[in-house]
């Protein structure tokens, strides 16, 4: 799904107005103004006033700063205050995410509501299948008793009307671990950090974006101004921003970057050895391996599913090979991963070649504010050494067509894809370890529809997906210039027929 809406169009216009601060010549002057600027004064307001609105947007500023709300010490402690701290940290602070509770609206607890579609018809079958007699009829209508309703649904399949609906708390739903709930006291919702994936689903579904990441976009406008960042770009750019991948490389190389490269390079060698591995796994007997690229659904394995870890690839991402690759050639780089997830940040503070980790929206907001156009650009040369396989990492089923594309001729690959972690998938993935799995290689992806839909993503998906595909077919195979031998006997499975898609 593509989340463009006035919410999230609001977290860009803060990361946007930070940007443009670090450029200026005052920068506590323009950052300590935003609220105001934003909620001028008898202008019109999204809660019960501006006055409201301007704490909101204060926080939501000390979240683009990469400061969590839920830390706050002093509520008079200026922007600017918080913006001379983040110059001066040497790294990014913790955890990934934070709830801007004076944003959330304290959403009713999920529930089953019946509304003015109701006929109150002679047939009743809401009242007829409800288990606890929570249902009553007033003036002719339905009524669900809250004190009685366990939340069944069992009304709402029965109505021939569709007159019953479920309201739901959009962050809660949206969750596939159980890491958000509401405060018993506050009625605000909060995160176990011991549960959460850090996928940013919440982020992205929250109606009030009361849930925010935090940035670390000052951090990166710094090491810019000291000339000495490499810009690892993720596959996933592709259709993020306006021009072509070339033109984007240039301007980043504008921007500050003091050089640019693809992580589709690390790509290119995780599809070797993910590949490697997977063979050899299946010659010594194992059922199926998963794939071990997306950081959310590694944080769900550690978190929530131990019972799979045994399964998961043990090759490094492709940012772990690409940052790796950087550090061998300057030691002294500052690493900055550019891509469209949130939880990268989690694996970046695992890994000590990773420094920085910002989304496409922040350097979106980077290039904006230091005034560069991407179709302004220059075509920047890109790598000779990148490759289809690794580009298509990016979107759904990328990871398969690459690992299938250098698989032994003798192997019975059969794929199956997990696109889009949510509790249904997890609960499934539970029993591939004590029962059947349907695929012997399983790529997971949390986001649907692949990294073009990560939470940090600028552009439609269903664009982006296009624009790669008119990339890949203009890029070289990685297959062409892979010879196998030697390669270890398989165990013998019947060849899969068809591709599962869960």
């Amino acid at each position: 799904m593509f989340h463009d809406n006035k919410a999230n169009r609001l977290r860009k216009e803060i990361l946007l107005r930070v940007a443009r601060a670090f450029f200026t010549e005052q920068p506590d002057k323009s950052l300590n103004r935003i609220p105001l600027v934003m909620r001028p004064k008898r202008g019109e307001s999204s809660r019960c006033c501006i006055y409201k609105d301007r704490v909101v947007l204060k926080y939501r500023t000390m979240a683009a700063l990469g400061f969590s709300v839920e830390n706050e010490v002093d509520e008079l402690k200026p922007i600017s205050a918080y913006y001379e701290e983040a110059l001066k940290r040497d790294e990014p602070v913790k955890p990934v995410l934070t709830v801007i509770d004076d944003a959330c609206s304290a959403c009713v607890t999920s529930r089953y509501s019946a509304t003015d579609a109701c006929q109150g018809c002679l047939a009743r079958s809401c009242e007829s299948v409800c288990p606890k007699g929570a249902i009553e009829f007033q003036k002719g209508r339905a009524r669900l008793d809250p004190e009685k309703c366990v939340n069944c649904g069992l009304c709402m399949k029965a109505c021939p009307y569709r007159a019953i609906i479920r309201i739901p708390i959009p962050c809660e739903e949206a969750c596939p671990v159980g890491a958000i709930t509401k405060n018993e006291t506050t009625g605000r919702e909060v995160i176990d950090h011991t549960k959460c994936t850090y996928c940013g689903k919440c982020l992205r579904e929250c109606p009030f974006a009361a849930i925010s990441d935090l940035s670390q976009i000052v951090d990166v406008l710094k090491q810019l101004k000291a000339g000495n960042a490499v810009g690892m770009i993720a596959p996933s750019a592709i259709g993020q921003l306006p021009g072509t991948l070339p033109q984007l490389v240039s301007a980043l190389e504008q921007v500050g970057f003091a050089r640019v490269v693809e992580v589709a390079e690390g790509a290119d060698e995780t599809t070797r050895q993910e590949s490697a591995e997977w063979a050899a796994k299946m010659s010594e007997g194992e059922r199926f391996m998963t794939t071990s690229c997306c950081p959310a659904y590694i944080e769900t394995v550690e978190r929530h599913l131990p019972e799979i870890k045994p399964y998961v690839s043990d090759t490094p991402t492709p940012m772990a090979f690409t940052a790796s690759n950087v550090r061998k050639l300057n030691p002294e780089a500052v690493t900055v991963f550019i891509g469209p997830c949130i939880a990268k940040r989690v694996e970046a503070a695992k890994n000590p070649d990773v420094d920085f980790v910002i989304t496409f929206e922040e350097l979106g907001a980077i290039l904006v504010g230091a005034g560069i156009d991407v179709l302004e650009c220059e075509e920047a040369a890109l790598s000779t050494q990148v490759h289809s396989e690794g580009r298509g990492f990016a979107a759904s089923g990328g990871v398969t067509a690459a690992v299938q594309a250098l698989a032994p001729g003798n192997a019975a690959l059969e794929p199956l894809i997990v696109d889009g972690i949510d509790r249904k998938a997890i609960s499934r993935a539970r029993t591939w370890a004590t029962s059947s799995c349907s695929g012997n290689f399983v790529e997971m992806m949390s986001c649907e529809g692949g990294c073009i839909s990560g939470p940090g993503t600028l552009g439609n998906p269903k664009i982006a997906l296009r624009q790669l595909k008119d990339l890949l077919e203009k890029t070289p195979s990685l297959k062409a210039e892979t010879v196998i031998d030697n390669q270890p006997p398989f165990t013998e499975r019947p060849p899969s027929i068809y591709m599962e898609k869960i």
